[in-house]
């Protein structure tokens, strides 16, 4: 299924490109909140790779059937599991409702409006 319309899917890949950039030597905000978590430090690099390869796979989705539709679920998944990770922690701050929480929001508006609407 190629998404429809495009524009949302090229939003959520510059979004998560940004974060992305953000993640490669975390900046503050964003090592405080792997911190928080209780995400390992010798992890950290990890989340850079996996955001590029969604970033990847969403604009490649963009003419490959089905691939910005599983890229955007496996997204919606990580921010799940980021979310969990907040509750985990008892970190219930604004990561959890602004970052994690919003770029689900995101992720899940891309899926209804691409893919189910």
């Amino acid at each position: 299924m190629i998404p429809d319309p495009i524009w949302p899917i090229i939003v959520l890949a510059v979004v998560t490109a940004v974060d992305a950039v953000l993640c490669l030597k975390p900046v503050a905000f964003i090592a405080q909140c792997f911190t928080d978590v209780r995400f390992p430090r010798r992890y950290w690099w990890i989340a850079s790779p996996i955001k590029f390869a969604a970033v990847a796979g969403l604009i490649a989705g963009i003419w490959i059937p089905f691939l910005a539709l599983f890229t955007t679920c496996c997204l919606i998944a990580y921010f799940v599991v980021a979310i969990a990770m907040h509750i985990r922690a008892r970190d219930l701050g604004r990561n959890l409702f602004v970052n994690a929480s919003g770029m689900l929001l995101l992720c899940l508006l891309v899926l209804a409006a691409c893919f189910l609407w």
